[in-house]
C-alpha cells in the first residue's frame, strides 16, 4: 500500500519518552509525511522528532489538542490526513486497516475502535466507564453510534477536513468532530484496533474530571443545532418537572394545613410555562433542522448528478473529437492507399 498521499498528524506536549518510536514505526511502515504539532514542549520532544525524521512546528495558538489538530489541518495539503496521540498508544501496524476504508471509496473518515482490542492497563475504569457513558450519549443525542467517538487515531479525507467547523481547543476535539461528521453526513467507518498501554516512564495530559466535563459539555452545546429538540427539550423538561413540582406542593399544603405559598405558586407557574414554551420551541427547531438536512442532501445529490453529467458529456466530446480527426486523416489519403503509403508518396514523386 501506496501511503505518497498521506500526511501523518502527531499534536504533541511533553512527550520525549515516547515520541521518538511514534515517529520511528511509521516511517517504518512507509510514511514518509509525518508532521508533528508541538504545543510548546520543555522535554526535548521537539528535537526528538526532528531528529527521527519528522517535520515540527511550533503550536501558535494556545496550548490544546484541538488547536493543535486544527493547525495541522491547515498546514498540509494532503489528500489523507492521518490523526493520532504521541504517547505511543497507537500502533502504526494499524495504519493499513485506518486508511482502507477512504482509499477503498468507503469512508471519508475513520474511527479506529479502541475497546476492539485494549491492553490490560490502557485505561483506568473510570475512563472506560466515562467513555461508555459518553459514546451512550453520543448514541442518544446525534442518532449514530461510532461506538469510541473519543478515539484519538483517525483517518480523514481533504474534503472532509473542508467540511467541519471545529472550534474546540481541547480535549473536545474528538467529539466535535464525530458530530461534525453526522451534521454534515460525512460518510464515516468504524475500524477496531490495538489501544496499547502508555510506558511507565511517560506521563499523561488528560485530567479525567475536567476534560470529561468538558466533553461532556461539547457534546450537550452541539446538539443545540444538530439535535434541537433534545437540547430545548431537556431543559424544558427538568423546567417543566421543577414547576410541577412546586405546584404539587403549593396545592397539597393549601388543601390540608389552608396554607398559601403565593411566591412559591408564582415561581412554579414560571417555570412551567418556561418548560412548555422550550419544549414547543425545541418541536419547531428540530422541524426545521429536518427540513434543512432533506434539502441540503437534495442539492448534493443535485450537485453529484451534475458532475457526473459533466464528465460524461466531456467525455463524449473528446470521443467525438478523435472521431472526426480520424475522419478526416483517412479523407486525406488516396482511396485505397494505406497510411504508409501516403507517407511514402512524395519522395516516389521527387
Amino acid at each position: 500500500m501506496e501511503y505518497d498521499d498521506v500526511c501523518v498528524l502527531v499534536p504533541t506536549l511533553n512527550e520525549s519518552e515516547t515520541i521518538g518510536p511514534v515517529v520511528e514505526s511509521f516511517a517504518a511502515e512507509g510514511f514518509d509525511d509525518i508532521l508533528v504539532i508541538d504545543g510548546g514542549s520543555t522535554d526535548g520532544t521537539q528535537s526528538i522528532a526532528e531528529e527521527k525524521g519528522a517535520r515540527v512546528v511550533q503550536q501558535r495558538g494556545s496550548e490544546g489538542k484541538g488547536q493543535a489538530l486544527q493547525e495541522g489541518f491547515e498546514l498540509t495539503d494532503a489528500p489523507v490526513v492521518l490523526m493520532l496521540d504521541g504517547d505511543q498508544t497507537y500502533r502504526a501496524e494499524d495504519a493499513a486497516a485506518m486508511l482502507e476504508p477512504i482509499f477503498e471509496g468507503r469512508a471519508d473518515h475513520v474511527i479506529g475502535d479502541r475497546f476492539a482490542d485494549m491492553e490490560d492497563g490502557a485505561m483506568t475504569r473510570l475512563n472506560r466507564f466515562g467513555n461508555g457513558v459518553i459514546n451512550r450519549a453520543f448514541s442518544v443525542i446525534h442518532g449514530r453510534d461510532y461506538q469510541d467517538i473519543l478515539s484519538g487515531y483517525r483517518a480523514l479525507t481533504r474534503d472532509s477536513i473542508d467540511r467541519l467547523s471545529l472550534t474546540e481547543d481541547h480535549f473536545g476535539i474528538e467529539t466535535e468532530m464525530a458530530v461534525e461528521c453526522v451534521k454534515h453526513n460525512v460518510r464515516t467507518e468504524v475500524v477496531p484496533i490495538r489501544y496499547r498501554a502508555r510506558p511507565d516512564d511517560s506521563e499523561t495530559n488528560l485530567r479525567p474530571f475536567r476534560d470529561g466535563a468538558d466533553i461532556i459539555l461539547t457534546l450537550y452545546k452541539m446538539a443545540k443545532t444538530n439535535n434541537p429538540l433534545f437540547y430545548f427539550g431537556s431543559v424544558g423538561t427538568v423546567s417543566l418537572v421543577v414547576g410541577l413540582v412546586l405546584g404539587s406542593y403549593v396545592a397539597v399544603e393549601w388543601i390540608t394545613a389552608n396554607t398559601s405559598h403565593e411566591v412559591l405558586a408564582f415561581l412554579g407557574g414560571l417555570a412551567i410555562i418556561f418548560g412548555v414554551q422550550l419544549l414547543m420551541f425545541g418541536v419547531l427547531s428540530d422541524m426545521i433542522v429536518t427540513v434543512n438536512r432533506e434539502q441540503t442532501r437534495q442539492l448534493e445529490d443535485l450537485t453529484q448528478r451534475l458532475s457526473e453529467d459533466r464528465a460524461r458529456d466531456a467525455t463524449r466530446v473528446d470521443e467525438s473529437e478523435s472521431t472526426n480527426a480520424a475522419d478526416r486523416a483517412a479523407g486525406d489519403r488516396p482511396e485505397g492507399s494505406p497510411p504508409e503509403q501516403e507517407a511514402s508518396t512524395p519522395e516516389r514523386r521527387g
